[in-house]
């Protein structure tokens, strides 16, 4: 885990040699750890390292990260002032680019340029979502169930899980079915930051490039259309941008909380009997998931726009900040016990805050409200196949993901 020195001029360089890898084996395997180690040793704000060796703050601390996200001036998410970047030290094809890189859409903006593209991404998802959702939800919830509803046994990861998300997103943007199955897996590869993250970025844009030039002659009932004729005016690269945001971040992260929630319910035989008999909410189950395995775990990047301290910390302008939700949310100044119940209290960094916070997450609990009554009900007698512990996740720099989930029914 430990690192060559950091090189002269990055933001972390005065730290020494022993800067942590927020990727890698270690990270992999035990992402909670590190932040517990990174927050003994540093703070509440900590030097990491990212892909490619590349310098960032870690925002561990729940009081700072709501600092960062609610102040756009003071932590811009225009990547253009990434000093790092502007300065040669992030290879162009760096597989934080498709994360990090500036993009025409209302994340990479702050200000009047913010406001006009979220209002149109705004309401393209009202739009969209009064349209259906809780019905496109309940049909693809069944479709995906009648696969394998008669053998008895699943893994609800790649059964379920992985693929109903991209459905649902698939039909809300306007894509055939048979599309929103192939980009499962490069979103994954986006979000995973892989090798080949640049090549699966590049093929959601063309995709959706495809998509938006056939709604423009041909227009619908769905996402890619409402931006088009929105009053904001957007042009192609702008509707592609926001498209290609809504797909990866709606479905890599739905998915990862559906798996969580599902999870929580299945180890917790209590939970389980509390949701079928109807004396338990699915809202009360993503409340409590949102608090302690967020979707992201890690949310990239805000860069400083002047010089500033934070958390102790010197930071300067153009310094690249990433926020640790995970860690945030478990921050022992403001959860001195965690095992104390979350129930009601809605005060997570999950959605992140301030100007930025998530537009759509109102879509994203109805659709795992529905994907969790429609299994439950669908099958009589779900149980794990495998004993709690024996569950694993994989972590990359941005999420940690469960691996697989192993169920029976019946009998």
């Amino acid at each position: 885990m430990n690192a060559p020195e950091a090189p002269r001029g990055c933001p972390v360089a005065h730290h020494g040699a022993e800067l942590t890898r927020l990727y890698g084996p270690e990270a992999a395997t035990d992402p909670a750890g590190i932040y517990e180690r990174l927050r003994k040793e540093h703070g509440t704000v900590a030097p990491v390292l990212l892909e490619g060796e590349v310098p960032a703050w870690l925002v561990i601390g729940y009081r700072d990260a709501r600092r960062v996200l609610d102040n756009p001036r003071q932590f811009t998410r225009d990547a253009r002032v990434w000093r790092d970047r502007t300065d040669g030290r992030v290879d162009e094809n760096s597989p934080l680019i498709p994360m990090l890189g500036w993009r025409p859409d209302c994340v990479s903006q702050d200000g009047e340029p913010h406001r006009r593209l979220r209002a149109a991404v705004t309401d393209a998802l009202q739009a969209a979502a009064g349209r259906g959702i809780r019905r496109h939800a309940t049909h693809y919830a069944n479709k995906q169930i009648d696969a394998f509803a008669h053998t008895g046994r699943a893994d609800l990861v790649h059964d379920y899980a992985e693929y109903l998300p991209m459905l649902v997103i698939s039909r809300l943007l306007g894509l055939p079915e048979a599309e929103g199955r192939d980009l499962v897996e490069s979103c994954a590869q986006v979000l995973g930051g892989s090798e080949n993250a640049l090549v699966h970025d590049a093929r959601i844009q063309e995709i959706l490039g495809e998509l938006v030039v056939r709604k423009r002659s041909e227009p619908g009932s769905d996402l890619a259309t409402a931006l088009l004729e929105h009053r904001a005016g957007l042009d192609e690269d702008e509707v592609v941008s926001h498209l290609r945001l809504v797909l990866i971040t709606a479905h890599t992260t739905t998915s990862n909380l559906l798996a969580r929630v599902l999870q929580l319910v299945l180890t917790d035989t209590s939970r389980l009997s509390g949701l079928i008999s109807g004396r338990l909410n699915v809202s009360e189950v993503v409340e409590e998931v949102m608090w302690d395995s967020p979707p992201l775990a890690v949310l990239p990047g805000r860069f400083a726009a002047s010089d500033l301290e934070l958390g102790g910390h010197r930071v300067q302008e153009g310094d690249l900040l990433v926020l640790g939700l995970a860690a945030g949310n478990r921050d022992p100044e403001i959860r001195p016990d965690a095992g104390v119940s979350v129930q009601g209290n809605q005060a997570h960094l999950a959605f992140s805050s301030g100007p930025h916070e998530c537009p759509g997450q109102n879509i994203g609990q109805s659709l795992i409200e529905i994907a969790v009554d429609v299994l439950l009900h669908r099958l009589p007698g779900l149980r794990l196949a495998v004993e709690p512990e024996e569950l694993s996740s994989t972590a990359s720099t941005w999420e940690s993901r469960l691996d697989a989930l192993p169920v029976e029914f019946g009998g």
